[in-house]
């Protein structure tokens, strides 16, 4: 029988947007109840899910009464809720900029590769390696933007010795960029802060093949 007292996380294991979720509640130390959404198989049109979540998306956080989508909306709600550690840096200047940097990843990167819009140029004829080249084309703009930003800025990861929302955010993005063949070699402080990553067992713990439903 399930823990009705745990949180419930909806998700998929190569989603990057649950990707984000699942490293946000390692690293505070939250004890979720997973349950998998296969979006290849078209799980979340399906009226089972699209009870639960009228969207039909993921990641979808539940928690008694509260129910909330959107990666960035879930993780800034647990950092309120569960404050240590802290994923915001404590001067107000360097949160703007992990914000910034957040942003940059899901606002301007994820939404035009997620899997809806790829779909979609299927429906609409695009080849197997032109949609490939349109994935890694925004992926290489983000992260050029990214990078650029990063330079500036102590490591290991993006504001120095702890990991933060900005972390959270580029190492599943780094994830999908591998799986389209994206050069990393030009981004030496995301290879960086990848590399720094592996070795927390909140990131990895939260990696897709450690998840229940890879395949």
């Amino acid at each position: 029988m399930a823990d009705t007292s745990k949180p419930i996380l909806y998700g998929y294991f190569r989603s990057t947007a649950a990707y984000r979720v699942r490293i946000a509640a390692n690293l505070k130390g939250v004890d979720v109840q997973h349950r998998y959404v296969h979006l290849r198989k078209g799980e979340q049109k399906g009226d089972q899910y699209r009870n639960v979540n009228p969207a039909g998306l993921v990641p979808y956080w539940v928690e008694g009464e509260l129910q909330l989508a959107q990666s960035l909306a879930i993780i800034d709600y647990l950092d309120e809720r569960y404050p240590d550690p802290p994923l915001l840096p404590s001067d107000s200047r360097s949160r703007a900029i992990c914000r910034e940097i957040s942003q940059v990843i899901c606002c301007d990167i994820h939404p035009i590769g997620n899997l809806r819009v790829l779909n979609r140029l299927i429906e609409i004829g695009v080849e197997d390696e032109v949609r490939a080249e349109w994935s890694r084309h925004w992926i290489r703009l983000g992260f050029d933007a990214v990078e650029a930003r990063l330079r500036r800025l102590p490591g290991p990861f993006a504001f120095g010795g702890a990991p933060s929302l900005a972390d959270i955010c580029l190492v599943p993005q780094v994830f999908n960029a591998r799986r389209f063949g994206v050069d990393l070699e030009p981004y030496r402080r995301i290879r960086e802060i990848d590399a720094a990553a592996a070795s927390v067992e909140a990131f990895a713990t939260a990696r897709p093949d450690r998840q229940a439903d890879a395949d």
